[in-house]
């Protein structure tokens, strides 16, 4: 397993941050019904944990809002590592824009 750490600043209050990040696990589970599958989320306050398939790939991993960010943590299969890179991209890139 490779980790997955990232680390979106934001500025919003932190209750307005916490339920946006919450649609979004939502959101991509409509966008990629086709490739995502089995989305878990279990919410206990402003942490969350997070798990799903995507193609024929188990991920999983834990989300943490704060007051000046959100920490995505996430396990990622050996064969998935190879694309680490990208994945943090896209991640970062539709976390930045849900939180503008």
């Amino acid at each position: 397993m490779a980790s997955l750490n990232i680390n979106i600043p934001h500025s919003l209050p932190k209750e307005e941050a916490l339920s946006r990040i919450k649609g979004l696990l939502q959101q991509v589970k409509g966008e990629q019904a086709n490739v995502v599958s089995n989305v878990q989320e279990n919410w206990e306050g402003d942490k969350g944990t997070f798990s799903f398939s995507a193609m024929g790939f188990d991920l999983s991993g834990l989300i943490d809002v704060k007051e000046n960010g959100v920490d995505i943590n996430a396990d990622l299969p050996f064969a998935v590592s190879l694309f680490k890179g990208k994945i943090k991209e896209l991640i970062t890139e539709k976390a930045t824009q849900l939180l503008s």
